[in-house]
């Protein structure tokens, strides 16, 4: 089982690795506010992570898989990402602290940006394809336990990617000005707006091809 469990451990942490939409949040967030904030992202993120590992357990992939489903996804996770890459945009100068400057933005709130940004059918599919596929075959081989050990190792690979991720951003803000993260906060804006246009276009299609 311990072999079993780094094995997956490294899959979560290549699975992590592409840069996507969460990814571009836990930069901003860390570099803007620090490490912890980064990371409340990233667990917000892994959050919508383990509620589909249990509705994979609990058999629940059909209803996951339905066309209206999936399409009413695209539709709120576009939503949700216009809304924080705006916010991005808007506030690019605000709430930027170094050094020892004590953030005024919440955990809480950067827990629950990171939860809505992974609110999408991408999540879904890679759960219901790769990691669907592997969880079915470790639990017919050894069951219970065997399920769990592979959920838990990707979702160790995924939570080592963001500790490390964050890490480097700690050490890199030092460096940093405000005019630097503001600019950047600015082009994460950009690329979460974007992933949201590309989030309405798939919601627009699954909508037309439902009909």
């Amino acid at each position: 089982m311990v072999s079993l469990f780094f094995t997956y451990v490294f899959l979560g942490l290549s699975i992590a690795l592409p840069v996507g939409a969460i990814t571009i949040e836990m930069t901003k967030q860390g570099l803007k506010n620090g490490f912890l904030h980064g990371w409340f992202v990233g667990l917000g993120g892994m959050t919508v992570d383990f509620i589909l590992i249990i509705l994979l357990y609990f058999g629940l992939a059909p209803v996951l898989s339905l066309p209206v489903v999936q399409s009413w996804m695209w539709l709120i996770g576009s939503l949700f990402l216009l809304f924080i890459g705006w916010d991005s945009i808007k506030n690019a100068e605000k709430d930027i602290h170094l050094g020892d400057e004590k953030p005024e933005k919440s955990l809480k709130s950067s827990y629950l940006n990171g939860l809505f940004v992974a609110i999408s059918p991408g999540s879904v599919v890679f759960w219901l394809g790769i990691f669907g596929t592997v969880l079915a075959n470790s639990f017919k081989s050894t069951g219970n336990s065997g399920f769990f050990v592979v959920a838990a190792g990707i979702l160790a690979g995924i939570l080592m990617h963001d500790l490390i991720l964050m890490t480097i951003i700690a050490k890199t803000r030092v460096f940093l000005n405000r005019t630097i993260i503001k600019w950047i906060s600015v082009t994460a804006g950009f690329l979460l707006i974007g992933f949201a246009v590309y989030f309405a276009v798939e919601f627009f299609k699954s909508v037309f091809e439902i009909g």
